[in-house]
Formats: C-alpha cells, sequence, structure tokens
C-alpha cells in the first residue's frame, strides 16, 4: 500500500468518524496514525477535537500543543487551545492563548468565515482580561499609592494601563524626521511656554477678527485636506476637499499670507510676538482650523518632532473633544496647550454649531538654538535634493 495514501486514509477516517459524531472511532485512527509514525497538524487539531468531545479537554489542549509545535502560526490551533482554557476555567491562560491568535491573525479580509467568530471572541477574551488586571493592580498599588495621596503622576496610571494591556504606549510617527532624543509627550507642561498667558488673554481679539473673516470673507476659507487625485486618501476619504473640515491660513509653510493677516491685522501683529518655529519653506503654519458640526478628523501624525503645535479654541458652542495618545481632553474657552503632533491624534466637534481652533508652529523647547539652525539648514538640504532631477 503506497505510504502517503495510508497516511491520508487514517486522517479522512478520521475526521469522518468525527462527523458521525463518533470520537472514539476517531481517537483509534488517529492512534493508529501516530503507530505508524505519523503526526502532522491536521492528526493533532482533528485529536483535539475528539478529546473535547470526550471531555478530555486537557487532552486536547496538550493535543494543540503539539500542532503548534509544528505550526507555531496556525491560527485555528491558537483560537482552539484558547476556547479549550476557557471551558477548563483557566480565562488568563485563555487570554494569553488568545492575545497570541490575534497577534498572528493576518488582516481581517483575509482571515476565513470560519474562524472570523473564533478572533471576535479572542478580542473579547482578550479585552475582559485586560480589565481584570488592570483592576488587580490598582487594587495592589492601593495602599503605596495611598502612603503618597496627592503625589501620583498621570503617568503611572498611564504605565498601568499600558501594563495590563489596556493601552499602547505612546509612540512618535513623523512623517519626514525623526529627531532622536526628543521624549514622546503628548500635551506639555505649560511652564515651557510662558508665552501661552499672553496668547490666552488675547483670545477677545482674535475671536473679533475671525468673527468678522466668517461674516465678511468667508469664501477665504479652503479645504484643510487637498490631495491630488492620484493620491491614496485613506483615512481622509469623507474629508478629501470637503468644507466638513476648512482652513484659513495666517501662514503656511513658513511663508506669510498677507490677504488673510491684513484681514487680521491684530492676531498677526500677535503672532509676530511669539517664539513661533521659523523654518524658510516648512514653517511655521498658524491657522484658523474650521470643523463643521458632528465632524471627526481622523487619526493621522504631523511632519517632524522639532517643532510642536499650539492650540487656541475660538469658537466653540457645544462640546469639543481631542485626543494626543492616550490623553483626551476637552477644549475650553480661554485655555491653550501644546502637543506632539507626531504622536497619534484626532478631534471630534460633537457640537450642533460650527467649532474654529488657532495652531500656531513652535520649536520643541528641548533643542538648542545650535540644533534648531542645523535643523533648518537639513531641512533646505533635504528639499534640494528631492528637487534636483
Amino acid at each position: 500500500m503506497n505510504t502517503t495514501a495510508s497516511r491520508s486514509t487514517l486522517l479522512a477516517s478520521a475526521n469522518e468518524a468525527l462527523q458521525r459524531g463518533d470520537a472514539a472511532a476517531a481517537l483509534a485512527a488517529l492512534d493508529q496514525a501516530a503507530l505508524r509514525g505519523e503526526r502532522s497538524v491536521d492528526h493533532c487539531i482533528a485529536r483535539a477535537v475528539a478529546l473535547r468531545v470526550v471531555g478530555d479537554l486537557a487532552g486536547g489542549v496538550a493535543a494543540l500543543d503539539e500542532a503548534l509545535a509544528i505550526d507555531p502560526m496556525n491560527l485555528l490551533a491558537r483560537v482552539s487551545k484558547g476556547f479549550l482554557l476557557e471551558r477548563l476555567g483557566r480565562p488568563r491562560a485563555a487570554a494569553k492563548a488568545y492575545r497570541a491568535a490575534l497577534e498572528s491573525a493576518p488582516p481581517e479580509h483575509l482571515v476565513p468565515a470560519s474562524l472570523r467568530g473564533g478572533l471576535e471572541r479572542a478580542r473579547a477574551a482578550v479585552a475582559e482580561d485586560a480589565d481584570g488586571m488592570q483592576a488587580f493592580l490598582a487594587e495592589q498599588v492601593a495602599e503605596v499609592r495611598a502612603r503618597f495621596t496627592g503625589q501620583t503622576p498621570e503617568r503611572f496610571d498611564e504605565a498601568l494601563a499600558i501594563m495590563a494591556g489596556k493601552q499602547q504606549p505612546v509612540v512618535q510617527r513623523p512623517l519626514m524626521l525623526h529627531y532622536p532624543e526628543l521624549p514622546p509627550i503628548t500635551f506639555y507642561e505649560r511652564a515651557l511656554f510662558p508665552w501661552l498667558e499672553t496668547l490666552e488673554v488675547a483670545t477677545p481679539i482674535i475671536q473679533r477678527e475671525l468673527a468678522a473673516v466668517l461674516e465678511h470673507r468667508q469664501g477665504d476659507f479652503h479645504p484643510y485636506v487637498d490631495y491630488p487625485p492620484d493620491a491614496p486618501l485613506n483615512q481622509f476619504a469623507e474629508l478629501n476637499r470637503s468644507p466638513k473640515w476648512s482652513s484659513l491660513f495666517l501662514w503656511r509653510d513658513g511663508a506669510r499670507n498677507d490677504r488673510a493677516c491684513e484681514a487680521c491685522p491684530e492676531t498677526a501683529a500677535l503672532m509676530d510676538t511669539l517664539p513661533l518655529a521659523h523654518q524658510p519653506g516648512f514653517a511655521p503654519t498658524v491657522v484658523f482650523s474650521a470643523l463643521q458640526p458632528h465632524t471627526r478628523i481622523p487619526t493621522h501624525t504631523g511632519s517632524t518632532n522639532t517643532r510642536l503645535l499650539a492650540h487656541l479654541p475660538l469658537l466653540l458652542r457645544g462640546p469639543a473633544r481631542f485626543r494626543v495618545g492616550n490623553h483626551e481632553r476637552v477644549w475650553r474657552m480661554g485655555e491653550a496647550w501644546v502637543f506632539d503632533d507626531t504622536i497619534e491624534h484626532e478631534a471630534w466637534n460633537d457640537a450642533d454649531e460650527l467649532r474654529v481652533i488657532l495652531i500656531i508652529d513652535v520649536w520643541n523647547p528641548f533643542l538648542s538654538e545650535a540644533e534648531k539652525a542645523l535643523i533648518n539648514a537639513m531641512f533646505l538640504a533635504a528639499r534640494a535634493y528631492r528637487d534636483a532631477p
């Protein structure tokens, strides 16, 4: 008898027995195959199914471990192992197995239909485990926290959530330049930007000029997202060339917009007194950013961590939110902030009316004057290189 045919016949016999509900016959066929030295992922998975049917869940887990020893990336074996561990009353071990399944899973559209339900259960189990671990960690550190009442920094709670798997570490993803050793801070401490108070005090002046522009020169606002026809739109498909998110630039990529500055002379004069990030051909950008009601700006990142963005709210007629990394805030009139836009961020206007903020480019405060000059020279050199034929 042909050896290969014999092996496939025994496995087929086992699978046929399982379809009939005869787990004992399936195990007998698989035992015979094992005696002949047959050991494949399919054999191990079939054995795990048969053992589950007869109630030997621990044996089923062992069979799946054999399958994974042969093929560590086998998605069916990983999902099945998580399921059996749950049935055994081992939720933490199940979550570990499910987490491994999710990490090895292909993109959603490539997942076989037969496994999509299993992956949904895996996601739910992993989320439940993260909730449980977060609560457990918080309980265990409560006594130590109590000894330092009022001294626990916000970043500790973020670290606890990261350890539990509830949040992901914050990373910088600049589109152009990542400058080494600049910290990945979401919202920066105000003390690093003493001019923020000057900007906040000027809110009524800027609001008055903005109101005049909105009333008489609404046409000066243009879609913030304006990709060429051959560019991949990705998450910005809905907003590309759309008035849902529009803008009026006072400065753009280092060039002053005289028409806009003439319409807002006091705002423009104030900008001249602030330490903007001047990079010829690149920065600063000073822009009124207008978001229509019930509109979301999807997650995205900026060009370089050498410069940061300041936000000053000007028109808030209802709730509006902003997230940077793991931190979400709501805009409040008269309160400005500075953040690192190379960290993933997104915004929502949950109100029934228009939301407008002023966005300003500023240098990262951890750069020296020498570094700023060198960075400017490097940016100009990079542009010259890329523009050359």
